[in-house]
């Protein structure tokens, strides 16, 4: 088996000098042929004089070949060294057969290669060889020209063959795929861009359409559900629309570890190496999970490695930046931190807003939100964006279940145990920071013996704001205000009341200081 320039990979059972062998039943001449050269013989046919009916009939052959060796050799034989072979064109009598792996390659080689070319020459006469390759390794362009071959249709079976000069999914030596599943929803399309999250945004595209790795790693960190895997998953559906040729891997940090540990149970690292490290594009979510896990990360380290010196894009998210990641190795922090690093905020007002705007959108003409209903949303859910849509999915299907129209009042009934655990959890000190704030008086007069009016007023309004937005009793209360009674309490709040009602000014104040700290 010998690697030739340009990372074409192949069998040297057939790069032989060409052999005619005499069939007794036919008087057709069988070439095994040598990559790369010409026989007069050939039926030359290369990439940019292949038209659609030629790329047609080759799918269909293939189609055909498969067929007989899967009712040959079995079902899970089949699924496991057939099923991932991608058919990258046909030109000088060679056909080019893609594995994801050398271990595959080199599998299907020593099993397979004299019947494939047997039934290959049996459905195409015409074809006189088979070329198998690693999937992404570009074989050289013979004559400096690359082949101009269709891409078929998205969802082909990887068994009916990939007519183009693609990247099939990564997968493994049994044909199980090594990464998740993008979700179609999660496109840049669908990413409403705000304040929070534009420095990502924009980050993300960069790395998704530059045709140069432009930093390496780009690590991006934010809390639950603020857009992280949306990102990613938008980066590898745009990485694959604009060049199906790049083999991207998208995987959580936890199936990564998980297919790190069965190959040391398999002892099968070897493997293990060469499918992570030959991707173009290798992209981890969650990438704090394995923190404290020294093996993992050992070799983590060793692939972030391998693919940085190649020149490979990495994409990583976790949710703290790479100084923060507690049990990660200090090396390895240091590498995630020499690329770009962006943060992803809290969402605004704003921001949910447009989400939620967008959302409705995507729901189509026949699904009727008030404005309302969605200011409403924007102001109560404040969480995350997944709590934010999941809580907007929960009050349209409500009303097209029950026939209903869409109210503020529809809404509060449907989620109020979501509203109630996002109602903002404000505490005691928060209420006496804001209000000696707002009074302009030190922070220490709420707990302080003094009694002029211009301290005990801020710290009666603070007692009673204690009371309506906290949980904490009486006594609780006053025991924050410096040890007093609970019945000092109980005072403030009815003078406060009293005041509400006697002075528009103070009430208007009051709500004001309500606001701020409901947030």
């Amino acid at each position: 088996m010998t690697d030739e320039p340009g990372g074409a990979v192949h069998v040297s059972s057939f790069a032989t000098a060409a052999i005619a062998r005499q069939s007794k039943n036919s008087p057709r001449v069988e070439y095994v042929g040598v990559p790369g050269q010409v026989d007069n013989r050939r039926h030359a046919v290369d990439g940019a004089s292949m038209g659609n009916e030629a790329l047609h009939a080759l799918d269909a052959q293939w189609r055909k070949v498969s067929g007989l060796l899967r009712a040959e050799i079995g079902e899970a034989a089949y699924r496991s060294w057939l099923k991932p072979i991608a058919i990258r064109g046909e030109r000088n009598g060679l056909v080019t057969m893609a594995v994801p792996t050398r271990f595959m390659r080199d599998w299907v080689a020593a099993h397979y290669s004299d019947r494939l070319r047997t039934l290959w020459g049996s459905e195409n006469p015409s074809i006189l060889g088979v070329d198998i390759v690693v999937q992404t390794e570009r074989p050289a362009p013979i004559n400096g020209n690359r082949p101009a071959i269709a891409v078929p249709a998205a969802g082909g079976d990887a068994a009916g063959g990939c007519l183009a000069d693609c990247a099939a999914e990564p997968v493994d030596a049994l044909g199980h795929s090594l990464g998740a599943a993008l979700d179609t929803r999660f496109t840049f399309e669908r990413f409403v861009v705000g304040k929070p999250n534009e420095f990502a945004y924009a980050a993300a595209r960069r790395v998704a359409e530059a045709t140069k790795v432009s930093f390496n790693p780009l690590f991006l960190y934010g809390g639950v559900g603020l857009g992280k895997t949306h990102l990613m998953h938008a980066i590898a559906w745009n990485i694959r629309q604009r060049d199906a040729r790049r083999s991207v891997l998208y995987l959580s940090a936890e199936k990564f570890m998980y297919r790190f540990i069965r190959a040391l149970r398999e002892q099968n690292t070897v493997d293990f190496k060469d499918q992570f490290r030959s991707v173009d594009v290798l992209m981890i979510d969650d990438v704090q999970f394995i923190s404290g896990k020294e093996s993992t990360q050992e070799e983590f380290f060793h692939t972030f490695n391998s693919l940085v010196d190649q020149g490979r894009q990495i994409v990583l998210s976790a949710d703290k930046s790479p100084s923060d990641l507690e049990g990660m190795q200090e090396r390895l922090r240091s590498r995630l931190n020499c690329g770009l690093v962006a943060d992803i905020h809290a969402t605004t007002y704003e921001l949910r807003l447009g989400i939620l705007q967008s959302k409705a959108e995507q729901m189509g003409a026949n699904v009727h939100i008030p404005r309302k209903v969605m200011e409403f949303l924007g102001h109560r859910i404040t969480a995350n964006v997944r709590e934010l849509e999941g809580a907007l999915n929960r009050v349209v299907a409500h009303a097209q279940l029950v026939g209903h129209e869409i109210t503020i009042e529809s809404t509060q009934e449907v989620l109020h145990d979501l509203l109630r655990a996002n109602d903002r959890r404000i505490t005691i000190d928060e209420i006496q920071r804001q209000v000696a704030s707002h009074y302009n008086i030190r922070l220490s007069d709420m707990s302080s013996a003094r009694r002029a009016r211009a301290v005990a007023r801020p710290r009666q309004v603070a007692m009673y704001l204690a009371k309506q937005l906290t949980t904490r009793s009486l006594p609780e209360i006053g025991r924050r205000f410096g040890g007093r009674d609970h019945t000092t309490v109980m005072h403030a709040v009815r003078k406060v009341e009293e005041l509400i009602t006697q002075d528009a000014a103070f009430a208007e104040d009051l709500e004001l200081l309500k606001r701020m700290l409901q947030g």
